[in-house]
């Protein structure tokens, strides 16, 4: 495909069958499917062919599961995981070898939680939701005050956090519980690896987040905005939509 000028050198060099093309190109003896974005068409081919692997449905008789865990039809669950008491999983949703779901969580349906993946007690999860490998879903806030000798006092982490539907979520990041509430990721939003996101924090939908950025608590992200690479946005800040 030949989303930018620059590339038009090589695709008069290209052994490529066809190319995609924003609009034809004088010289270049190939088929060309001619399209308004040629960087979007070609993902939408590209999913065509990709079909992921869709891991065997059932519960591997290594994994651990509490009472009261609810299963929806053709859930696979993978060797050394571990399902706490009382949690749902939806149909067709896969939890990777040794990922943990605490107490009382709750995955909608076709998520995929891969391996190593924790997700601490009562947080919740959509549908098509990914949850790539070493995520922290849950972890306490980062709260502490002095106390009158300069010791520092631990506040309780009470709330939780919740992933909308078609979320993803890259590897190795830290979305912590809120103290109070609920830290929400709003739907669709694509967040990369090695990234903090504070207690309290709410990201609205289809927002990209890029490695090693970092959201400090109370923070407000709206829809469709953009934060690129090692970002930070100080506590109770609050950037509007579209924002790049």
């Amino acid at each position: 495909f030949v989303a930018h000028p620059r590339y038009v050198k090589q695709a008069h060099r290209t052994r490529a069958s066809a190319l995609i093309v924003a609009q034809p190109l004088e010289g270049v003896q190939r088929p060309m499917l001619v399209v308004d974005n040629p960087y979007l068409a070609y993902a939408r081919i590209a999913t065509v062919f990709h079909r992921p692997e869709q891991p065997r449905p059932g519960v591997h008789p290594r994994s651990v599961l509490e009472e009261d865990v609810e299963l929806g039809p053709e859930v696979s669950i993978g060797p050394l995981a571990f399902v706490g008491r009382g949690s749902r999983i939806g149909r067709r949703t896969v939890i990777g070898a040794g990922a943990v779901i605490g107490r009382e969580v709750i995955i909608g349906e076709e998520t995929v939680i891969h391996p190593n993946v924790c997700v601490y007690p009562g947080c919740r999860i959509g549908s098509r939701v990914i949850v790539h490998a070493g995520a922290v879903i849950g972890s306490d806030g980062f709260g502490f005050i002095r106390d009158e000798r300069g010791r520092l006092l631990k506040i309780p982490q009470r709330g939780r956090v919740e992933i909308e539907d078609e979320v993803e979520i890259g590897a190795n990041v830290a979305i912590d519980r809120a103290t109070f509430g609920v830290t929400r990721i709003g739907r669709g939003t694509k967040i990369d690896n090695l990234v903090q996101i504070g207690h309290n924090v709410t990201v609205g939908e289809d927002t990209v987040i890029v490695a090693q950025v970092g959201i400090s608590g109370s923070a407000h992200i709206g829809s469709r905005v953009t934060l690129a690479g090692q970002v930070g946005v100080a506590g109770h800040l609050r950037v509007g939509d579209g924002v790049t």
